[in-house]
């Protein structure tokens, strides 16, 4: 299950995006805050320094939290956050579905294992979902998952959304996902399973995420048609 900070940080993100709390505007006071979430001050500071993190507020000293935050013309997928394509697609305003291509129990060999970072002799499932926007196949997910750590999994849930069955059904705590980006050429399978129009070369997003015991579960490879979307993570200069 989720903290509760981060549910606090969820809800301020999607007021931000909505309008609520416009572009340079200031959220409302920290006490204001704990007052309507009903928590304390430590947990309310942790959901604004995730809010930050991700480039939706910034403090300023002195006068309070202010939004930072401005609406891009493209999707926009943002690489500090968790999110499944569900949340990402209705953050973005879009329609969107998921078609399963694939579905199969695989054991990882070591050249396997050595692609895609679990051992050799490893039970995983594979799963290729193609992921639509509005009627249109933009993004190709080739994942492995760790087949202990998703019993029960099936196409069908694969179709909804993996990560809500991980947290919701089976209690995973999701934590960490490192992250890759690379240009590549389309394949021929890209080219059968997407809608790529002239576009030889995809935004491919590589990702290997852990749980909260520090187990990685999951190694996925997303294929990006690159008209589409806008990858958006923000730095923050250390002192």
């Amino acid at each position: 299950m989720r903290k509760i900070y981060y549910e606090i940080y969820e809800d301020l993100r999607d007021k931000i995006i909505a309008g609520t709390y416009p572009y340079q505007s200031f959220v409302p006071s920290e006490n204001r805050l704990v007052e309507v979430y009903e928590c304390s001050h430590n947990t309310l500071r942790k959901a604004l320094a995730v809010l930050r993190l991700h480039g939706f507020v910034q403090p300023i000293r002195g006068k309070g939290v202010k939004v930072i935050y401005q609406p891009h013309q493209r999707a926009n997928f943002v690489l500090g956050d968790i999110e499944t394509f569900a949340e990402a697609a209705a953050r973005n305003g879009l329609t969107a579905s998921t078609r399963v291509k694939a579905f199969e129990h695989v054991v990882a060999d070591e050249a396997l294992a050595g692609k895609i970072g679990f051992a050799p002799g490893d039970e995983l499932i594979y799963l290729e979902r193609v992921r639509e926007f509005d009627g249109v196949s933009l993004i190709r997910d080739k994942s492995y998952f760790l087949a202990s750590t998703l019993p029960g999994l099936t196409p069908q849930i694969a179709e909804r959304s993996v990560y809500a069955y991980a947290e919701n059904v089976l209690g995973m705590e999701i934590i960490t996902s490192k992250r890759t980006i690379s240009m590549q050429y389309a394949t021929p399978r890209d080219r059968e399973t997407l809608d790529l129009l002239d576009f030889d070369l995809l935004a491919v997003v590589t990702n290997r995420t852990f749980n909260a015991k520090g187990v990685m579960f999951e190694s996925t490879q997303s294929r990006h048609r690159p008209d589409f979307f806008t990858f958006n993570d923000t730095a923050v200069r250390g002192y």
